[in-house]
């Protein structure tokens, strides 16, 4: 290696020091499967918008019950009509986009009674969604679990849950844990499991919460973002959940320019920033929000100056 080519080298490490940290997942999250006018899972993910699908949602699962999934006007799950999305699925992930099951949902009956619930409730997971051997999505293995938990429940075992699913994880294929908690800190569900650190990811939910949504100015909502970065455990990635159009929550909408000027600057720069997680596809499909911030979400790509390096060295 000659001298230019040193200092080429080490150029290239400062230059890629300063877009730290960004992790290599950084992204956007979509949730898809509460509109029937959406449009297709396949074409959300063809956009190239999206580093994470939370399909949603599980509405009916725990207690001895049977679960049920509710995807609204796509798919009648007990006809079976709903195992048309395992090639859409699987395309996604040819992609590189992880696809969770989302868990829960602002309407549903759900809960965990107990410890032993939450183990059987991993078990149907893993069986019908996460094994790849059939279920009401089809024969496709999901790469994880996501818990949008908004009601308050009875008893909070959302921790053995967690625990349950982590479990089915090997050193030969990880199943991915997400939680979606609202930015009130505490969580009135999810604390205590989002406390354990086996969640990747925790998108949590900047909006209808007007003391720590945009709704109280930029310097509120960055408050709260703090408070939740100090919160998590080291190796959690923290996502900005936001509305993707003005009608889509009662508050927290954030204009694109506004968040790409006010917020993601000083987001970008916490340790465990992922990006930004919108509420939902049908939205964002209708208001082009994902197009308008997707190139300000995470740094440049890492590949350009190591194109450099190669070249180099």
């Amino acid at each position: 290696m000659g001298s230019l080519s040193i200092l080429v080298f080490l150029l290239v490490a400062v230059a890629v020091a300063a877009v730290a940290p960004f992790s290599n997942g950084c992204g956007i999250t979509i949730y898809w499967g509460q509109n029937g006018n959406e449009g297709t899972l396949q074409a959300a993910c063809a956009t190239n918008n999206y580093k994470y699908v939370a399909v949603a949602f599980l509405t009916t699962f725990g207690n001895g019950q049977t679960p049920v999934l509710n995807l609204a006007g796509h798919c009648n799950p007990p006809s079976g009509t709903c195992s048309i999305f395992a090639n859409e699925i699987r395309y996604c992930q040819s992609l590189g986009i992880k696809v969770l099951l989302s868990l829960g949902g602002a309407i549903g009956n759900y809960g965990i009674s107990s410890t032993q619930d939450a183990q059987q409730v991993a078990a149907y997971l893993w069986t019908s969604y996460l094994s790849g051997s059939g279920g009401p999505l089809g024969d496709v293995a999901l790469d994880g679990v996501d818990l949008d938990i908004e009601y308050p429940t009875s008893t909070l075992h959302w921790d053995d849950l967690a625990r349950a699913i982590a479990a089915y994880s090997t050193p030969q294929r990880k199943i991915y844990l997400s939680a979606a908690p609202q930015c009130v800190l505490p969580d009135r569900n999810l604390d205590v499991a989002i406390k354990t650190g086996l969640f990747d990811y925790v998108w949590v939910q900047f909006y209808n919460n007007p003391p720590c949504d945009y709704s109280g100015g930029a310097a509120s909502l960055i408050k709260s973002w703090n408070e939740w970065s100090a919160l998590l455990p080291a190796g959690n990635e923290l996502f900005l959940g936001l509305p993707a159009a003005p009608g889509a929550a009662g508050s927290g909408y954030i204009e694109a320019e506004k968040l790409k000027s006010e917020i993601l600057p000083v987001i970008r720069q916490t340790a465990k920033y992922g990006g930004v997680m919108l509420w939902n596809r049908y939205n964002d499909a209708n208001t082009g929000y994902s197009s308008l911030i997707v190139g300000d979400v995470c740094p440049p790509a890492l590949g350009k100056f190591e194109d450099l390096l190669i070249s180099q060295v």
